[in-house]
C-alpha cells in the first residue's frame, strides 16, 4: 500500500501480521468502523513466524473433532505448562489455558480448516489440533477473512514508534517508503514479535555464541517497537536470555528455514557435544513436551554444535529430516565423517549400551520402561542399544523461534509502564508478551494458543475503547 492511500485516523491499528495480529484486527472489525493491519514484510512473506506453523494446543473434552477423541482438560493443559517451565505469571497462565477452549471455534468462524489428527511418534493427536494446508494455508485465509471484513492491510510498511500522550496511546510513526508519517488511532495493539532476528541484541546476553545461532523464523522480527516502547518507560516481562529454541539441522539457512529444518532424532538415540560427550538426558518425556529445550542445551555447550546418533533401529521412529544424514556401517566411521574424536564417540556409545538396563520394552508412544542405570546423565526412556548398522548422524545448532522477554500486560493485555500505570489503549498479544506466560521451556502448538487467545482479548478491548472514545 502506498502512503497516499493512508487514511489520516483509524479506530484501530494492529502492528503486526501474524497468528496474533491477524486475530487481533478480526477481532477488533467485530466491533469497531475501521481496521489498519500494518505488515513489515512483503505480502509474499507476510505472516511472521505464524507461517511455520502447524498446528494448535487447546483443552477440550472428549469426543472433540479433529483429535484423537480423548478429553485434554484445562487441569492438565495448566499442569504441562507449569512442568515445561510455563506460567511466570500464574494469572495470565490460567487465562490462556481457560481461553484456549475457545480458540478452534474462532479459528473455524474465521474460515480455517482442520485435518484428521496425525498419529506416531508425535503425540500429538489428543492435545493439538492440525490446520489444513499448515501455517501458510491459516495465515492466507485470515487475511482473506480480513479482506472480506473490510480491514485495511499495508505491506512493506514499518511502525518505528507509538505516540503516547499520558496514559493514552494517540497513534503510530510509520516509514512508508522511506518516509515517516504518523496516523492517529482510538485505539493500537502490539503484536510486533519479539528480537530473535536482531543479532547484536542477542549478543548482549550471549556474545558472540550468536554468530553460530540459526533464526528459524522470520528475519523482520529485531525488535524495533519493542525497542521503542521500552525507551518509552514500558515495563518487561519475562528472562531477556530466554528463548524458544529447538534443535535444527547444522546446515539450515540463517534466517526462515522454519518447522522444515527441526530435527526429532534425540530422543531415539545419543546426543553427543564436540568432544564426543552425553550432555542431557534424550529421553527425560515425550518430545512435544522436551523439544524446545534443546536449543538452548545446544547453545550452552562448545561452539554452540551437537551431533545426534541413531541406528537403523531408530531411522524410522520421527519425521524425515529435510537434509539426509550422514551414515556409515559403523559408529567410528560415522565420528570421523561428522569430524569428532573417533575414541571419544566409540567410548561414549559403548558406555552408553552397557548401561541399558536389560528387559524394557521399547514403545516410542508411551513413556517406556527402557532406561539406562548408573549413567550420567541418565536416559529415562527409549533408551535401546545403538549397535545396528547404518549408523545415521546429524550435527545440530541450536535454532531459535522467539524471544520470551517482551512487553509486561495486564489481564486485558494493557501494556504496563515501568511507574506501575497501564496504558489505557495500547494493547500488545502474541510474543511480544509471551513473557507473560513463559519463562524458560515451551508446549509444541502453545505459541498459536498464546496469540490466538490474547489476540482476541487484545482486539476485542481496543475495538470497545474505539467504539466508546
Amino acid at each position: 500500500m502506498s502512503q497516499t492511500r493512508f487514511r489520516d485516523a483509524y479506530d484501530v491499528i494492529v502492528v503486526g501480521g501474524g497468528n496474533a495480529g491477524l486475530v487481533a484486527a478480526l477481532s477488533a472489525r467485530h466491533i469497531a468502523n475501521s481496521v489498519l493491519l500494518v505488515e513489515r514484510a512483503p505480502e509474499w512473506r507476510r505472516g511472521g513466524n505464524s507461517r511455520h506453523t502447524r498446528d494448535i494446543r487447546y483443552a477440550h473434552a472428549a469426543g472433540e473433532p479433529y483429535t484423537n477423541g480423548e478429553e485434554y482438560s484445562t487441569e492438565e493443559l495448566l499442569d504441562d505448562l507449569l512442568k515445561v517451565g510455563g506460567g511466570g505469571n500464574r494469572e495470565m497462565a490460567d487465562i490462556v489455558v481457560d481461553g484456549s477452549c475457545n480458540v478452534a471455534k474462532f479459528m473455524t468462524d474465521h474460515g480455517v480448516r482442520w485435518q484428521d489428527p496425525l498419529t506416531g511418534t508425535l503425540h500429538l493427536g489428543r492435545t493439538n489440533r492440525f490446520f489444513l494446508g499448515g501455517g501458510k494455508a491459516l495465515v492466507n485465509t485470515y487475511y482473506q477473512t480480513a479482506l472480506d471484513m473490510g480491514i485495511e492491510i499495508a505491506y512493506e510498511t514499518g511502525v518505528v514508534d507509538v505516540k503516547l500522550d499520558g496514559r493514552m496511546a494517540r497513534g503510530v510513526v510509520i516509514e512508508d517508503n522511506g518516509a515517516r508519517r504518523e496516523i492517529r488511532a482510538g485505539a493500537v495493539v502490539l503484536t510486533a514479535g519479539g528480537f530473535e532476528a536482531n543479532l547484536e541484541w542477542l549478543r548482549r546476553y550471549w556474545g558472540d555464541a550468536v554468530d553460530n545461532y540459526v533464526i528459524r523464523g522470520t528475519p523482520y522480527n529485531d525488535g524495533t517497537v519493542l525497542a521503542a516502547m521500552l525507551e518509552r518507560g514500558a515495563a518487561t516481562a519475562g528472562d531477556p536470555k530466554g528463548f524458544h529454541a529447538v534443535a535444527l539441522d547444522a546446515r539450515s539457512p540463517k534466517f526462515d528455514g522454519g518447522i522444515a529444518t527441526r530435527l526429532d532424532s534425540v530422543p531415539f538415540g545419543v546426543a553427543v557435544n564436540k568432544f564426543g560427550k552425553r550432555f542431557y538426558d534424550e529421553g527425560e518425556d515425550f518430545w512435544p513436551k522436551r523439544y524446545a529445550i534443546w536449543g538452548r542445551y545446544i547453545a550452552e555447550q562448545e561452539d554452540q554444535i551437537a551431533y545426534s546418533i541413531i541406528d537403523s533401529k531408530a531411522i524410522d521412529h520421527f519425521l524425515a529430516s529435510l537434509y539426509p544424514p550422514f551414515e556409515a556401517q559403523s559408529v567410528a566411521e560415522l565420528a570421523q565423517m561428522m569430524g569428532l574424536d573417533t575414541a571419544a564417540v566409540v567410548g561414549t556409545v559403548e558406555e552408553f549400551n552397557a548401561a541399558i538396563v536389560p528387559g524394557g520394552t521399547f514403545s516410542p508412544g508411551i513413556l517406556d520402561d527402557c532406561r539406562t542405570s548408573g549413567l550420567t546423565p541418565a536416559k529415562s526412556h527409549w533408551a535401546i542399544p545403538i549397535a545396528d548398522p547404518p549408523f545415521y548422524g546429524y550435527a545440530l545448532r541450536p535454532g531459535i523461534t522467539f524471544t520470551y522477554m517482551g512487553l509486561a500486560v495486564d489481564t486485558c493485555t494493557r501494556v504496563r509502564m515501568e511507574d506501575g500505570s497501564v496504558l489505557e489503549n495500547l494493547f500488545a498479544a502474541g510474543e511480544i508478551m509471551s513473557g507473560n506466560i513463559l519463562q524458560y521451556g515451551y508446549l509444541a502448538g502453545f505459541g498459536l494458543t498464546i496469540g490466538t487467545v490474547f489476540g482476541e482479548i487484545a482486539g476485542t478491548q481496543a475495538g470497545r475503547f474505539a467504539a466508546h472514545a
